[in-house]
């Protein structure tokens, strides 16, 4: 009976960790997949464009309003996790997300390619909510480096994505027909069903057994001023890193005459930087302060975004390097609130993603309505001055943090 027990106990750390492992691999693969659904339609847009006949403000408003599936996604992701747990709320985004791709490429219409998109970045937004859940319940320790590193696996998929989009539009059937856009979408979307298997092997903290969060209330985080310097910088932060994915290929293609393989190039180098930049620095910001860490790297990102429409095609590798300064922003944002609400991480989240979602929503189609009436070097005058706005609002969230005595 001793022996038994002793066994028992024996194994039980070793099923702590393994269970730990699967639950990285979900994160991990989780944001694989998560950064190759967001970042397919960059090199796909002007031949969509092309096909159905629409402009740079149609399409703009296309996309935006398929942001409001991430939102809706993002209201109901908090009830759905505590009604069915995060378990199966991974279960289902992968599916769906997996679903969607063969919905976009039997699109006749423009309206059904954008339900299609809809019903992507729903659930784009119910994973994007469960992801940072999962992760600021098992990161407990060195949370910006973690949080970096299970971005980084976002931007390792969404260097890939855009080259990846390219080939396999550019690719045949045995019968010799292209696969195209379509095809390209339903196969790429299809790899969402991958981490299915860890997500249905692993014990999830919260709901599934492991931790218990006294809650924190709405109305208690509403009312707290960080909550909403958080949301302003994070939001000019998210416009910046989403708009370059959506809208560098489009401009380089039809403001400097670059071909589709040369734009997605760079749209690639974009994401390199991106993906070496939230490898690296999680450990700079664990160490260098979160808030002043997303101050420096804004800034940096708005330089090299405006430099570069400054000075015009010859600077175009610096689109790519702002990449590195944007990076870490998203990542840091969610270490600095799991580590101010450490008993609240879930609302404090959950609230916040809803209210920078907003700000999707209307970036797209301001973007696109700026750069057709204005040129699209317009649109990126704007990418710029939104990665400055993320700087100087990291900047009031820095003092009044400081003059609070939170500052972490």
């Amino acid at each position: 009976m001793n022996l038994a027990r002793t066994e028992l106990e024996a194994r039980k750390p070793q099923t702590g960790r393994a269970n730990f492992a699967m639950l990285m691999l979900v994160v991990f693969a989780g944001y694989l997949v998560f950064g190759i659904s967001e970042n397919l339609k960059g090199p796909a847009l002007p031949a969509i464009q092309a096909e159905f006949g629409v402009g740079e403000t149609r399409m703009g408003l296309a996309l935006s309003l398929n942001s409001i599936g991430f939102l809706i996604a993002c209201t109901f992701a908090g009830l759905f996790v505590r009604r069915f747990g995060i378990k199966a709320a991974c279960a289902v985004a992968f599916a769906c997300m997996a679903a969607s791709g063969w919905l976009i490429g039997a699109a006749g219409t423009f309206y059904a390619f954008a339900f299609g998109y809809f019903f992507l970045n729903l659930w784009n937004g119910l994973l994007e909510i469960v992801l940072a859940l999962l992760s600021a319940r098992i990161f407990t320790k060195y949370t910006g480096t973690m949080m970096n590193l299970s971005h980084f696996f976002y931007g390792l998929s969404s260097t890939a994505a855009p080259l990846a989009a390219t080939g396999l539009m550019g690719a045949n059937f045995a019968g010799g027909a292209e696969l195209g856009w379509r095809g390209m979408f339903a196969a790429l979307l299809s790899l969402c069903a991958l981490p299915l298997i860890p997500s249905l092997l692993a014990r999830f903290p919260g709901r599934d057994g492991d931790t218990h969060e006294a809650p924190l209330a709405w109305r208690d985080y509403v009312r707290d001023p960080v909550a909403w310097f958080v949301i302003v910088l994070l939001s000019f932060g998210v416009v910046a890193e989403l708009a370059v994915g959506s809208w560098l290929v489009n401009f380089l293609e039809k403001s400097y005459g670059w071909g589709r393989a040369d734009a997605a190039g760079m749209l690639s180098a974009f994401f390199l930087c991106f993906t070496v930049a939230r490898l690296v620095l999680g450990p700079f910001a664990d160490k260098f302060g979160f808030v002043r860490s997303m101050i420096l790297f804004a800034s940096a990102s708005a330089l090299c975004t405006l430099l570069s429409l400054a000075i015009g095609e010859p600077a175009a590798a610096l689109f790519a390097v702002s990449g590195f300064g944007i990076a870490p922003i998203y990542p840091t944002a969610m270490a600095l609130l799991a580590k101010l609400y450490p008993k609240g991480s879930d609302t404090a989240i959950t609230f916040t993603v809803i209210m920078v979602g907003l700000a999707g929503v209307a970036s797209n189609f301001v973007i696109g309505a700026a750069s057709e009436l204005l040129g699209l070097r317009a649109g990126f005058w704007l990418i710029g001055g939104s990665a400055l706005c993320c700087a100087l609002a990291g900047l009031a969230l820095y003092r009044y943090l400081r003059r609070q005595g939170r500052l972490l």
